[in-house]
């Protein structure tokens, strides 16, 4: 969990090739349902570039199909649970698999740290790889390392639309942090860069699983 921007798809490579998991990220799938021009990727770009939340049921329905390609084996979820609703689908899911989730990531970044990273921000559409201009860059400016291609803005990276993103998603947030406290498998991480907060989850997995 963490804001829009607080950096959950960075801190879910660098764990994922630390533990070996699979990671499921709920803006990966989105965007490639949008760039495949999928029914569920036409409605959900129109609402994103309105500075809208995408609704539950195309979440979860995104998601559950993708966890299911994965019975027996370990992974992490990237962005999702956003609601108390999709949490409660999610955990009847998984009770149905005899899978209980073991941990619930919390990443904890400053509002104001949170909006530079968005201005700064330039994505590869196709494959999701993300820069910031700040602290990592692409070798040549406006072009992808590993293509070539030109790099892109997010239809909703400017700061007035990302900071009504950023109050729903607090508005939405606090009971799904209530819901996974009172079940003890939250834990929550703060810092102002992913380098920070990275060191703190790579001990904290440790402990868990090694």
């Amino acid at each position: 969990m963490g804001s829009p921007g607080a950096g959950k798809g960075t801190q879910t490579k660098r764990l994922r090739y630390k533990f070996d998991f699979k990671a499921v990220s709920s803006g990966d799938l989105l965007r490639q349902s949008i760039l495949d021009g999928a029914p569920l990727g036409v409605q959900a770009q129109a609402i994103i570039e309105e500075g809208g939340l995408v609704p539950d049921d195309m979440i979860v329905e995104l998601i559950l199909f993708e966890l299911d390609k994965f019975k027996n084996q370990s992974w992490m979820l990237d962005g999702f649970p956003r609601t108390l609703a999709q949490a409660k689908v999610l955990d009847a899911h998984l009770k149905e698999h005899h899978q209980p989730l073991d941990l619930v990531i919390d990443l904890d970044v400053p509002e104001n740290v949170i909006l530079q990273r968005i201005i700064d921000r330039w994505i590869h559409p196709p494959s999701g790889r993300t820069y910031n201009m700040s602290y990592n860059p692409p070798m040549i400016e406006g072009f992808d390392d590993e293509t070539g291609d030109p790099l892109a803005k997010r239809p909703d990276d400017n700061v007035e639309t990302f900071k009504a993103r950023l109050d729903k998603y607090h508005e939405l947030t606090k009971p799904l942090l209530d819901y996974y406290g009172s079940q003890g498998v939250l834990r929550s991480f703060h810092g102002k860069t992913s380098d920070e907060i990275y060191p703190q989850l790579e001990t904290a997995l440790d402990e868990m699983y090694r």
